[in-house]
């Protein structure tokens, strides 16, 4: 066992607990080491617990830094190339099919597929959020620093922005139409409460059980399946909400309406953020 003592200037010291040689790292684990995330652990509980699990604990790397500059761009590519993938899909599946049942299937797949893969992407870099509700999450359970969590709503948002304006180009659409489709009712609401509450408990509820390598797969199914069941399609996420009223497409929404739906996915955060509290207090290692 080895705690090794690192001063990077300008950065405040760093401890980082070395595992036994030979131990076993576990995905989960190696994760949120490399995206940075868990930093409020007691050190003198975590080496005592790594001799007897015979593995680096959960808060592996315990340091105080910046958010780092990859990281933003990370959360702002992966939310564009997801807006993308919203707008764009609701585009095309729009005007080779009259079926809105066939458009809605291909707006789906699309979205589930694209999800899977910037999950995978990004995840070792930024966490993969993508999502201000994801943020906000984590950090209220104590994963994220709070310092971190405006820079990743800010770049989300501006990243989501960015991919609706590409989609309405790549389909010579003016760069930036706003949308006049409304979305307003209680039935709306509670669909975005519900899908909210769904998707931010599917990533949490994986996460501290230690099975975060599960979450792409899981996120993308889950996200394909509420498409579906819930009345709103499921926006569950803010910054989607905001840039798709910059798109007059299937998938745009009326700004009067994005601000209703942004509480809604709000109310479904904090709902999750409780369950999840309830079922894993502490997170695995």
């Amino acid at each position: 066992m080895r705690v090794r003592q690192v001063t990077r200037p300008p950065y405040s010291v760093r401890w980082q607990v070395m595992p036994p040689r030979g131990a076993a790292v576990s995905f989960p684990l190696l994760l949120a080491a490399l995206t940075g995330r868990p930093n409020h652990s007691n050190t003198a509980h975590d080496l005592a617990r790594m001799s007897r699990i015979g593995s680096p604990p959960r808060s592996a790397y315990l340091e105080c830094h910046p958010v780092r500059v990859k990281a933003l761009a990370a959360e702002f590519i992966g939310t564009a190339f997801l807006l993308a993938g919203v707008v764009g899909s609701g585009i095309m599946a729009d005007r080779l099919s009259s079926d809105v049942g066939v458009v809605l299937l291909a707006n789906a797949a699309a979205t589930a597929g694209v999800l899977l893969i910037i999950i995978y992407m990004f995840a070792p870099v930024s966490g993969a959020h993508f999502n201000p509700v994801v943020t906000l999450t984590e950090a209220a359970l104590g994963d994220r620093r709070w310092a971190e969590v405006l820079p990743y709503i800010v770049t989300q948002v501006a990243g989501g922005v960015f991919g609706t304006i590409l989609a309405n180009l790549m389909f010579d659409l003016d760069a930036v139409n706003i949308s006049t489709k409304a979305r307003d009712g209680a039935h709306l609401w509670l669909a975005e409460v519900v899908s909210t509450y769904g998707l931010v408990l599917v990533v949490f509820m994986l996460v501290r059980s230690g099975r975060a390598q599960l979450v792409a797969g899981a996120v993308a199914a889950y996200i394909g399946a509420a498409y579906w069941f819930t009345s709103s399609t499921s926006f569950a996420n803010p910054a989607v909400t905001v840039a798709r009223t910059l798109s007059d497409t299937f998938a745009g929404i009326d700004p009067a309406s994005a601000p209703m739906f942004v509480v809604m996915q709000l109310v479904g955060a904090a709902l999750a953020w409780a369950t999840v509290r309830l079922m894993y207090p502490t997170a695995s290692p």
